[in-house]
Parts: C-alpha cells; sequence; structure tokens
C-alpha cells in the first residue's frame, strides 16, 4: 500500500498536495465541464419521433428545490421524496455511445441531446404505483436500482441512469437513489458528500425493502460507483446482522470505481458472511479521482484502484467469491467513469464471464481476472 510523508497542516495544505488537489481536480472537472449550469429537467414537450424515451423513477434524501428545472438541491432532507422523470435520448447516430449529449443551451434539441420529456413529484405510495404500473407495462421483474457517486448534482444522476440502461441495453425497470451531494469539486464539497452518504444509508436500506415488498419484482440489482459504493455497502451490512435476515431478491451489486477503504471493505464483507448478494467489482488502477481520496483518507489505498492480481487481494476476492473486473487497459475520457463510457465493452465481458443466456446470479467462484 501507498504512504503519503506530508500530511495537511496548520490552516492549509503542503505545495505539494496542493498540485496534487489541482491537478485531480482538473481531470474530475473535465467530465462535467460541458454540462450546463442548470435548467435541463424543464420538459421540452414533444421529442423527435426517432429518438428514444427512458423513464427513470428517483427516490431521494435530497431537499425539494423551488427551481423546476433542478427538482432537488444539494441540501439534505428530512424525509424521503419521490420523482418521475423521462428523459428522451437522441439517436446512437447523433451521439458518442456511453457519454451523456448535454443540450449546450436550454431547451436543447432532442434530436441530438438528452433532454427531458416529463418531470413528475411523487410520494411513496404513488412511486410504489408507478413501479407496478411499470411492471405490468414493461413484463419485466428486474429493477436496477442505481446510487451515484461524489459531485453529483440530480440532473446528473438522472440523466447517467437513462444512458447506462440505453447503452447496456439493460432489460430492467431503472430506479435512481440519489443522496444529497453537492455537485462541486472541492475538498469541503468532498466531506459534505461523504457525511450525506452516510446520512442516506438507512434510507437506502428502506428503498430496498420497499422494492423487495413489490409482488411483481423477482430480481433486484444494485450499480453504484464512486463514493455511492459506500451507501450500498453500508445498506448491505446492516441487513445481513438482522437476526435470519436473507439477501432476498437482492442478486447482484455492481460497484464501479468503488471511492472504499479497503480494510473497511474487508471488514464490511466478513460482516456479511453468508448473507450477501453477488459482489461485482470495477476496478482500474489509473483512477486519478481515487488517488486524490486515498490522499485525503490518509494513504489508504481504495477499493477501486487494486490490483486484484496481486495478494492479498486476489486471494480475498477468490475466497469471498467476488467477481472483479479490470479496466485499466481500457481508454476513456475519465478513467473514474471509464465503465461507463465503455458500457457496451463492459457489458460483453459480463456476458462472456457469466455465460450469455445464463441468469446473471449465476456463480463463477473461480472466474477472475
Amino acid at each position: 500500500m501507498k504512504h503519503f510523508s506530508r500530511t495537511a497542516r496548520g490552516r492549509g495544505l503542503t505545495r505539494s498536495a496542493c498540485l496534487l488537489v489541482a491537478t485531480v481536480t482538473g481531470v474530475l472537472l473535465g467530465s462535467c465541464a460541458s454540462r450546463p449550469l442548470q435548467g435541463v429537467l424543464v420538459p421540452v414537450g414533444a421529442a423527435a419521433e426517432d429518438t428514444t424515451r427512458v423513464t427513470v423513477l428517483a427516490a431521494s434524501t435530497r431537499r425539494r428545490s423551488p427551481d423546476a428545472g433542478e427538482m432537488f438541491s444539494g441540501e439534505r432532507a428530512d424525509v424521503m421524496s419521490y420523482a418521475s422523470v423521462t428523459v428522451s435520448i437522441p439517436p446512437d447516430e447523433q451521439r458518442k455511445i456511453g457519454e451523456v449529449q448535454w443540450p449546450s443551451s436550454s431547451p436543447g434539441d432532442s434530436s441530438r441531446d438528452f433532454v427531458t420529456v416529463s418531470t413528475n413529484y411523487l410520494d411513496k405510495r404513488n412511486f410504489a404505483s408507478a413501479i407496478a404500473a411499470q411492471v405490468k407495462q414493461s413484463r419485466r421483474s428486474k429493477i436496477l436500482i442505481f446510487v451515484h457517486g461524489f459531485n453529483n448534482r440530480f440532473d446528473d444522476a438522472v440523466y447517467r441512469l437513462a444512458q447506462i440502461v440505453h447503452d447496456s441495453k439493460a432489460q430492467a425497470i431503472p430506479i435512481l437513489f440519489t443522496w444529497p451531494s453537492r455537485g462541486q469539486v472541492a475538498l469541503r464539497a468532498y466531506t459534505y458528500d461523504r457525511e450525506s452518504a452516510n446520512y442516506s444509508r438507512d434510507a437506502f436500506e428502506d428503498v430496498l425493502t420497499t422494492l423487495e415488498q413489490q409482488p411483481g419484482i423477482t430480481e433486484i440489482n444494485v450499480l453504484a460507483h464512486s463514493m455511492g459504493t459506500w451507501i450500498a455497502l453500508e445498506a448491505l451490512r446492516v441487513r445481513s446482522l438482522r437476526a435470519g435476515r436473507s439477501i432476498g431478491k437482492i442478486k447482484n451489486v455492481m460497484l464501479v470505481a468503488p471511492d472504499v477503504d479497503v480494510d473497511v471493505f474487508r471488514t464490511q464483507v466478513q460482516r456479511m458472511g453468508t448473507h450477501k448478494p453477488r459482489l461485482v467489482l470495477f476496478v482500474s488502477q489509473d483512477d486519478k479521482a481515487l488517488g486524490l481520496s486515498q490522499f485525503i483518507w490518509g494513504g489508504v489505498q481504495r477499493l477501486g484502484e487494486v490490483n486484484p492480481n496481486q495478494e492479498p487481494y486476489q486471494s480475498q476476492f477468490r475466497r469471498e467469491q467476488i467477481e472483479v473486473f479490470d479496466l485499466t487497459t481500457m481508454r476513456a475520457t475519465d478513467a473514474h467513469d471509464k465503465a461507463f463510457e465503455n458500457l457496451p465493452s463492459v457489458v460483453s465481458m459480463m456476458r462472456q464471464r457469466f455465460h450469455a443466456g445464463q441468469d446473471l446470479s449465476t456463480r463463477q467462484p473461480d472466474a477472475h481476472n
């Protein structure tokens, strides 16, 4: 493991630390540089005929915003809120697969931009009813619930999930769990986001319970990114500690670029014991965002940047039957989003690993990179 000999002193960081922060912050900003300042959630009405519509149902611990173009802010709410957002995605020939094509200005052009078609606030009962309606209408019984990471506004998370569902051709109903991220790149925002993730752990478990209680749902798959993986893992840990609590309908938990301390992850998995779904990791050793996180958290390596072929990780992953996909050699604009930018390739890798046509919950305990 790497260790840093210099730490923050007094009221500021050392010069070396400032340079590291500035470098990595520039990388982080690059992936969001083209997004508009605000307002993309104002519905445009009709979209072009050859576009694809994806309806995202959202559960949130964010505070509702008076701005219709924002819907939810980065502040924490005392109670859960729910919403439905339908996003229009332009034809594949008009966009780069793996990217969210933000409009350069509002309201955007649906023939070449991601745009919002409709929005609606829901209460908990209507949220459950909307899920049941989607199950009936789509004839799909599987859920894909997405937990976003650091530096995500509400519109970021909605559009990203719509892109994931579209580009992966996932045959599942998309649900977003969105927590109070400030949507800013700064050390203060990072620490605020981390505490917001802690604040939202119990709420995420409540959402999982709500989904499990839906009679038409047979399988729940969790996709968590970056800091959002902490929320997912903590919810699983708490569930496993409850006497006699099985994994229920939760079959697969996919952790993309997990911003989790490797030692903490080991103890979380050990606590889960046999009460855990299949865990699938997507890691990359060139993830500079996780390099910054490692610096902030005292030099302890983050789970998303490990080499799964080295010890002690290789033995640990095999012992705990954790599937690992090493994406280090894949190209991407932002290594932290590498799995999303290369979704068709990643999905193909997963199908090959788990044998195309089989249910993803079928274990292959000896298949590791």
